[in-house]
């Protein structure tokens, strides 16, 4: 929830007086004016209701400063050094980020020192022994059309400190920091400590997930290339359902905290019967249980296809131990092999044959290369991401919003998740293309 008093001022590490060099003409040659202020606001809640009681109270609207190219910037190009740096696991995309902030830096900024850090904040620390990459238009030349990411990447936590001194021994004065958000969460607690030192190192976050749950984003890069190919998984789910009598589909998504991806992709494609997702908590078994719902939808259609976000009923393994990953997730049980299960065992009770197909598409979806929405938005992701660390300004996210680009800081965001509204259209427009809630204790 958005609350009056977020706070949305954007950190700068001191006054901008370098001329930008970016110079755009009009087809006669005339100069024009490209740039933006840092009065250009964008309003966070954009609804009639908050606008009209917000001024009302005589408050001032809440609004993030938009992303672009400014007028004047913080650094000397000729003497930058700039780094780049992706964490976590992979997502569509990461390459095109990767070109597009090199390719920026490069061409119409002209820094010509720029360096790939290796596997994550694992390329910081000396003992991993990690090379550094040295990138350049010729490096990056290409990379858009490969999944993954050419510089890797690495789980888990590394010492503060130990990365800044390597950001001061590398001279670097612009780090950008590519992940999700344990990413935030490292890129907020590096550029404390970077305050701490009282050192001009900009930091700068590009919010990555498939999930799309980054709070104060709106959306996230490699989502759409998600639903492109979580939407074929389903037509193949349907298409094996509809093969054999009693046919079930049952895939599962990612989506640990939040059910973006379930919902979107069930919208996409409409072959979906069910989705499941964290956000709406289901029973397992009684009348008004999903089993009996799903029997319901076998008995009268003859087949039916289930859509499972990884996240999803995790109150169906209360009494397992409790168990976290390298970044301090907590490992989620599999809820996908557990309905497998659970669905042949109730229609075995129940002496009806069924034929049950379990599909999980998460590392295809995970590495595969961006669709063409994703690489768009991803060059204006880094482009703006550039802008802003060029300008000084640090200790802050570029964000999509309300169809804008915008620089939220990440002391709003750290630590905090976006969650799919069961009351919002969303949620109501899958209930409505799936028909769910009719077989629900019918």
């Amino acid at each position: 929830m958005i609350t009056q008093d977020l706070c949305t001022k954007i950190p700068v590490l001191g006054k901008a007086n370098i001329a930008s060099p970016i110079i755009r003409a009009d087809r006669s040659g005339k100069a024009k004016k490209c740039f933006i202020s840092d009065e250009s606001r964008i309003i966070v809640d954009v609804q009639t209701e908050y606008i009209e009681n917000t001024i009302a109270a005589g408050q001032k609207l809440l609004s993030f400063e938009q992303a672009g190219p400014r007028e004047k910037i913080y650094f000397d190009p000729s003497k930058l050094k700039c780094a780049i740096v992706t964490c976590g696991g992979l997502c569509p995309g990461l390459n095109d980020i990767i070109r597009a902030i090199v390719l920026e830096l490069y061409h119409i900024y002209h820094v010509k020192t720029i360096y790939g850090i290796r596997h994550g904040l694992q390329g910081f620390v000396p003992e991993y022994k990690h090379d550094f990459m040295d990138l350049t238009p010729a490096s990056v030349a290409g990379i858009q059309d490969m999944g993954g990411t050419i510089l890797g990447s690495s789980r888990g936590s590394q010492d503060i400190g130990v990365v800044v001194d390597c950001l001061e021994r590398m001279s670097v004065g612009i780090l950008f920091m590519v992940g999700g958000d344990g990413t935030i969460m490292a890129s907020k607690k590096i550029a404390d400590e970077i305050e701490n030192r009282n050192l001009k190192i900009s930091v700068v976050g590009i919010p990555k997930t498939i999930d799309n749950d980054i709070f104060l984003v709106s959306r996230s890069f490699g989502f759409d290339s998600a639903v492109d190919v979580a939407t074929q998984a389903i037509k193949g789910a349907h298409n094996e359902s509809e093969a054999y009598p009693n046919g079930i589909g049952l895939i599962k998504l990612m989506g640990r905290h939040s059910g973006f991806l379930a919902a979107t992709a069930a919208l996409a494609q409409q072959d979906a019967n069910f989705v499941l997702i964290p956000e709406v908590d289901i029973d397992l078994y009684g009348k008004t249980g999903f089993l009996q719902a799903l029997e319901n939808r076998i008995t009268t259609r003859k087949h039916g296809v289930v859509i499972v976000a990884e996240g999803a009923g995790q109150n169906f393994f209360e009494n397992k131990e409790q168990k976290y990953d390298a970044s301090g997730n907590i490992v989620l049980q599999d809820i996908g092999l557990f309905l497998k299960e659970q669905i042949t065992k109730w229609f075995a009770a129940r002496n009806i044959p069924i034929t049950l197909k379990y599909i999980d598409p998460a590392y295809i979806i995970r590495s595969l290369a961006a669709n063409a929405n994703d690489s768009v938005f991803c060059g204006l992701l880094g482009r703006d991401a550039v802008h802003a660390g060029m300008a000084g300004k640090t200790k802050l996210l570029v964000s999509f919003w309300n169809n804008h680009y915008v620089h939220v800081p990440m002391e709003a965001s750290a630590g905090r998740q976006k969650r799919l509204d069961p009351n919002g259209r969303l949620w109501q427009s899958v209930l409505e293309a799936t028909g769910q809630d009719a077989y629900f204790g019918s």
